[in-house]
């Protein structure tokens, strides 16, 4: 299979997904939200992914576009997490939480925002812009010889020179991880989630035994995604709390706490050092 079409099929079904879940989402589903994310989270990374081959003069634009949304969808998203989080501490009662109320009166105000973006020409023109993009942009109709090369080279040799160079600066850039602060360790978690669902997205495509070390990386990756996923959660959460505290609420401030931090770094660690003996 040529690039373009990889490309192409891949930037497809996750444009598809957006569409297909856009009502739900406009509707308040959190699932649907969450879908949605993800969906978004697997395009960008698909156009990232094939850069050196689609890059044209209307990608930044898209780019920028896309970044919007993930903006729009995310600031749902960490509603939903941080009051996940707060039901926790008291699954059985939660209405007895103090506050409680305060963070859904939150989340509706969002959910209004969101439902308005989603319904907005904005919104609309993305979806056709990018749909258009992908069928026929300038970057699958440029003649010179570099750019047709570029576009006709085989899936195979391609993923696998570009995962690897995906994982090697996914590495090097843990290595650093106990000198992270919060906005580094997001960072790396989305150089991790890129190129997770960059192998999945290829994976799907065919079998082939040059990916076979990429497939066997997605348990750590996986593992790692989700012990920093949690760390940039729980900024999220109490970075929230502190806005409401500005606007004079006094809502408690939930942490996952010193020892529970340690424990989802060293399982991230330990994530990062299993990927490096698989791949290297």
């Amino acid at each position: 299979m040529s690039c373009d079409t990889a490309f192409r099929l891949i930037a497809r079904r996750y444009l598809e997904d957006l569409r297909a879940i856009h009502d739900a989402t406009r509707r308040g589903d959190a699932e649907a939200l969450h879908q949605m994310r993800i969906a978004l989270t697997h395009l960008r990374a698909a156009i990232q992914f094939f850069s050196p081959i689609v890059d044209d003069q209307a990608t930044d634009q898209i780019r920028h576009e896309l970044k919007w949304l993930n903006g729009q969808l995310g600031a749902l998203r960490d509603l939903d997490v941080a009051i996940a989080n707060i039901k926790a501490t008291n699954p059985k009662h939660p209405e007895a939480i103090p506050h409680l109320q305060i963070w859904l009166d939150k989340r509706a105000d969002a959910q209004r925002t969101l439902a308005r973006a989603l319904g907005s020409t904005r919104y609309r023109r993305l979806i056709e812009r990018t749909s258009s993009w992908i069928d026929g942009g300038r970057w699958a109709t440029e003649r010179g010889k570099r750019a047709v090369k570029r576009r006709a080279a085989p899936i195979g040799a391609y993923s696998a020179d570009r995962l690897t160079e995906w994982e090697d600066k996914l590495i090097g850039k843990s290595r650093k991880l106990r000198k992270m602060d919060a906005r580094k360790r997001h960072r790396l978690r989305l150089l991790n989630k890129r190129l997770n669902y960059a192998i999945e997205s290829v994976a799907d495509l065919f079998g082939d035994k040059r990916l076979s070390k990429q497939k066997a990386a997605l348990k750590q990756l996986r593992r790692a995604q989700k012990s920093l996923g949690r760390l940039n959660d729980d900024v999220n959460g109490r970075a929230l709390a502190h806005e409401l505290r500005r606007q004079g609420v006094k809502t408690p401030i939930h942490s996952i706490g010193a020892k529970r931090q340690k424990g989802l770094l060293r399982t991230t660690e330990t994530a990062y050092r299993k990927l490096a003996a698989l791949t290297h």
